[in-house]
């Protein structure tokens, strides 16, 4: 089973708010997932982030998506976080 770290849309339409989640890369963008890691809202410039919860479920193998790397490089967020992140493709 591979594990991805992904964004799940929340909100309404034209009102987007993602969900940083843990989830098998067979389910659907906004279906199961394993756990909730955090939130990111893209009209405003925080990012909710549980960093020990990220680390840990790098270290387990799940590979994060490109737009949640980009998240996790954001200055602020942790730059313990950004580190394990792998590089773009």
């Amino acid at each position: 089973m591979a594990v991805h770290i992904r964004l799940a849309r929340a909100g309404t339409k034209k009102t987007p708010f993602y969900r940083i989640v843990v989830a098998d890369q067979r389910s659907p963008r906004g279906g199961r997932f394993i756990e909730r890691l955090g939130t990111y809202d893209p009209r405003r410039p925080e990012i909710r982030l549980d960093v020990t919860r990220v680390k840990h479920w790098i270290s387990m193998g799940a590979q994060p998506t490109h737009t949640v790397a980009l998240l996790l490089k954001r200055p602020g967020v942790s730059e313990a976080a950004a580190a394990q992140a792998p590089a773009a493709k």
